[in-house]
């Protein structure tokens, strides 16, 4: 005799639906995943790149800094600032300068280490341990 609709429970009616709907947001979940995935890795090469761009702005800055340091510290332009400034320095006479020169150095020769009292037993062990069976 065939069943009735009516009389079937209401898990066999849904579900199917219930099943597609399951299947449907998987699907669509793991496309919003993919997508949001892709635009993460878009806006980190982005980010990437202009951080690049920005070190090779500040080496170019630090380079341009130390050539002008350089310059700064340089005899011609230390003197320079000096007459400026009206210090009245000069420079020295080599007759003036006194170069130290520090004696050599002589490795200094360790005491041998003494192994640790429970290490020393340990190795006496070993070294007179009965031969194995």
């Amino acid at each position: 005799m065939a069943r009735n609709r009516k009389n079937q429970s209401a898990t066999v009616r849904f579900g199917p639906a219930l099943k597609a709907l399951l299947i449907c947001l998987l699907i669509g979940g793991s496309g919003v995943g993919y997508v949001w995935q892709q635009n993460q890795l878009f806006d980190l090469g982005r980010q990437k790149a202009e951080c690049e761009k920005r070190l090779n702005t500040l080496r170019a800055q630090n380079g341009q800094l130390a050539r002008h340091l350089a310059e700064l510290q340089s005899p011609r332009s230390l003197e320079a600032r000096a007459r400026e400034l009206n210090l009245g320095l000069t420079m020295a006479q080599p007759t003036q300068i006194v170069r130290l020169t520090d004696a050599p150095v002589t490795p200094s020769i360790k005491p041998a280490l003494t192994p640790d009292p429970a290490e020393r037993q340990y190795a006496r062990r070993q070294t007179f341990a009965s031969p194995a069976r």
